[in-house]
Parts: C-alpha cells; structure tokens; sequence
C-alpha cells in the first residue's frame, strides 16, 4: 500500500525546509502588510495581493483608487541611509510590474479601463513613515494588451 499523501508531505519538507525567515524576507513582507493597511484607508481598494503573471511579471498590489485601476510596488527599507526605496525601481523591475500589468489587463479583456503604476515607499527607521507615489512610471506607447 503507497501512502501518497505521507510521501507528498515529506517531499513539500524536503524542498521547503522550515528555517528561520532572513530579515531582508521578513521587512519586505511587514512592508507590503503596512502598504496595503495604508492604501486601504486612504480610500484605495485591495483587489489582489503579490499577483504574478505565467510567463513572469509580477505586481505587489492591484487595487482601485476612484474610477482608475491601480498597480502598485512596494518597497521597503530599514532606513535611507542607501538613498530612497523608490530608486530600486529600476527598469527591469518597471519592465516585469508592466508584463504583470499586461496580464491583468488581458484577463479584464477591457480596453479602455485608465490604470496607472504607484510606488508605495515604506521605511521602517527611525520612524515608521509611508509614502504613495502616484503614476510613478509610464507605460511606453509602443505597449498594447
């Protein structure tokens, strides 16, 4: 008699062995826990959290804000000691938030929806502070869903 799901359990173990989450891991999650409570009550609705595409692209954050729908990276610092959040939004990043954007738009199947890309900045020390940087980046012309 195989006991599958006993072998399936010792498999998920094997290649996700419980350790200790690294710092770095742990402050960008509290990052975007904060970001969204933030974005929440200035009035923005959560739609989806860390949404990432089948072919790569990824979003922190979709949600709504008014009639404009909204997706949004969050970066989180202990400090700015190294300079702002916002300059790890490079355009590689930018490139892979547009392809999770593209997505999203295709499985909307609404091409004249009016969307924009936010940059919520969190920096944990030494005061907590939150920043919302609306239409952060532009989409390029030569991009179509």
């Amino acid at each position: 008699m195989v006991r599958l799901p006993f072998i399936a359990s010792v498999l998920r173990r094997l290649r996700n062995p419980s350790r200790p989450e690294a710092g770095h891991i742990r402050l960008g999650r509290e990052g975007e826990a904060t970001a969204a409570r933030h974005l929440r009550k200035s009035g923005y609705k959560i739609l989806r959290r860390n949404f990432r595409a089948p072919h790569g692209g990824e979003v922190d954050i979709v949600c709504r804000h008014g009639n404009e729908l909204v997706f949004v990276e969050v970066k989180t610092r202990a400090s700015e000691d190294f300079g702002r959040p916002f300059g790890a939004v490079d355009a590689k990043k930018r490139r892979l938030i547009i392809r999770g954007a593209m997505h999203w738009l295709r499985l909307l199947e609404m091409p004249d929806i009016t969307f924009r890309f936010d940059v919520v900045e969190v920096v944990a020390f030494p005061e907590p502070e939150i920043r919302i940087i609306e239409n952060a980046f532009q989409l390029a012309d030569s991009y179509s869903y």
